[in-house]
């Protein structure tokens, strides 16, 4: 800066002219932890259309695709593992790098992985659609993961960065109850695609999507980031995680060759699993802390997280299965049936959270897995020829119940063992459990249940080994639920608590942006 004139005191410059009016923008200086835009402006509802849109992509493509596996077994010509894989593969990726996809968006800025995640998944889902064979849709699949770890963690911290404080609940409860939403439309579209023109729409779809959210998130979307996200990026961890995973995963799905490629697998996975303890516990910023977990209710309500989200993840994956395969639906037919499980938990939810408020989460958590258990040993009745009415309402409707009791106290409860400046990463690590268990319940129920390569193929050998499966995941909700009513306790009155209850958590549980402050 020049000098003043002699004689003339130093004094600081004008400051500049204030930018123009903006209706949905306070403009907060830089480095300021207000956000500006209100939700009530033309502004702050396309940030909320663009992040629902986004959101919606992943959470669409997690609920169709398993309605589309039959007719993808029958146009590719693919045995049970590839089935396994084209849903595992999606699964791995996104399990494995949810976290890391959180992190990149606060350090880098949230907007701009957000874009990036929703073009990484819509080129993904064009090569779906495109899939000449299995394999090209596997890989496919899993680069559809990628984007989908990149642009989910990013769909709600551009809520929480962007909006106004004061609209922060009601934009994260339209954004939670319109994802239910389209929870619920997921399988019936998805049936209504592959009845309709074809399995690879499935896929598709998600290209307009994006073009129509990609332009409005680069157009209206304001650039945050965390100021304090500094460091080494966690790289290490993030690969091991996902090798650890994905070689254990390749051991179940191919376990009954019993080869030495496979049980190499197996070890090498555990190997990896052991090493990524290590190297997260010598990491001065790890990309999974092992101090949070020394929370005893953080620990407990995670390991009811993976029993109870391995069995909603093979239930649904054979379930839709057992309804074309045994039960004769179609694709249409299979995505309908599964209506009433979302319509009920965007009915109660929220007042099952109300109620876990009250009473405390533990027998919310106890209660709402056995509901479950029942639900699906109710399913087995869905045998030939069954009747949608009699055979399979009622089991969907149990789920339903059940599900809606346990979802949104699992939720808080994660949140409310944590202290409240951590409540993104409990929130990120309890989501990201919940799809590696998922995950692995694709990869070893079908073993388990003793499916051969062509079950799928076969109504009378499918239909008895579902029953085998239904049995085994009812055990694992038995099991999730022993493990809360010895583990979880009612939170302390100043923990930290989701700021919606209304998101459908069928794939996983609602994901929290991190708890700003102000």
């Amino acid at each position: 800066m020049a000098p003043s004139a002699p004689g003339t005191p130093d004094r600081p410059p004008p400051p500049p002219p204030p930018p123009p009016a903006d209706p949905g923008a306070a403009r907060p200086g830089p480095g300021s932890p207000v956000p500006a835009v209100r939700l009530a402006t033309a502004r702050g509802r396309w940030i909320l259309l663009t992040t629902v849109l986004g959101s919606t992509m992943a959470l669409l493509d997690s609920t169709v695709v398993n309605v589309a596996l039959p007719r993808i077994g029958e146009d590719l010509g693919a045995d049970m593992a590839a089935l396994q894989w084209t849903v595992n593969a999606y699964l791995l990726t996104l399990a494995g790098l949810i976290l890391v996809g959180g992190a990149l968006g606060d350090r880098y800025g949230r907007r701009r992985i957000f874009v990036l995640g929703v073009v990484w998944f819509a080129a993904g889902s064009l090569l779906c659609g495109l899939a000449p064979n299995t394999e090209v849709l596997i890989a496919a699949r899993a680069l559809q993961g990628v984007g989908g770890a990149l642009l989910t963690p990013g769909s709600l911290a551009i809520i929480q960065g962007s909006l106004h404080p004061d609209d922060r609940g009601r934009a994260v409860g339209l954004w939670s109850g319109l994802g239910g939403v389209g929870a619920a439309v997921g399988p019936f579209l998805g049936g209504w695609l592959v009845d309709g023109p074809g399995w690879r729409w499935v896929f598709l779809l998600n290209v307009p999507l994006a073009a129509v959210c990609v332009p409005v998130a680069l157009r209206y979307v304001p650039e945050t980031r965390d100021p304090q996200a500094t460091g080494r990026f966690d790289v290490a961890g993030a690969v091991l995680g996902a090798a650890s995973l994905g070689l254990v995963t390749y051991a179940l799905i191919e376990a009954n060759s019993a080869s030495g490629p496979v049980i190499g697998s197996a070890v090498a996975g555990v190997l990896l699993g052991v090493a990524f303890v290590l190297v997260e516990r010598r990491r001065a910023e790890p990309m999974l802390p092992p101090e949070i977990f020394r929370s005893r209710q953080f620990t407990a309500v995670n390991l009811v997280t993976l029993a109870v989200y391995a069995a909603l993840g093979g239930f649904f994956f054979l379930s839709v299965l057992q309804l074309q395969v045994v039960s004769g639906y179609s694709a249409l037919g299979a995505g309908a049936a599964l209506l009433p499980v979302t319509v009920i938990m965007l009915l109660l939810s929220a007042r099952s959270g109300e109620l876990a408020e009250r009473i405390g989460p533990r027998i919310p958590l106890t209660v709402g897995p056995l509901v479950c258990a029942a639900g699906m040993l109710l399913m087995i009745r869905a045998g030939p020829d069954a009747s949608y009415v009699s055979d399979v309402l009622p089991a969907m409707t149990v789920l339903g119940l059940g599900l809606a009791a346990l979802v949104a106290p699992l939720t808080s409860t994660v949140l409310a063992s944590v202290d409240p400046g951590r409540a993104g990463l409990a929130s990120g690590i309890n989501n990201a459990a919940a799809r590696a268990a998922g995950l692995l319940a694709v990869a070893a129920l079908p073993l388990l249940s003793g499916m051969g390569p062509e079950a799928y193929l076969s109504p009378v050998e499918f239909d008895a080994a579902f029953a085998r499966a239904m049995a085994w995941c009812a055990g694992l909700l038995v099991l999730g639920s022993a493990l809360a009513w010895a583990t979880v306790r009612r939170p302390d009155p100043g923990a930290a608590h989701p700021q919606c209850h209304t998101q459908c958590g069928v794939g996983a549980p609602t994901l929290e942006p991190p708890q700003a402050e102000h």
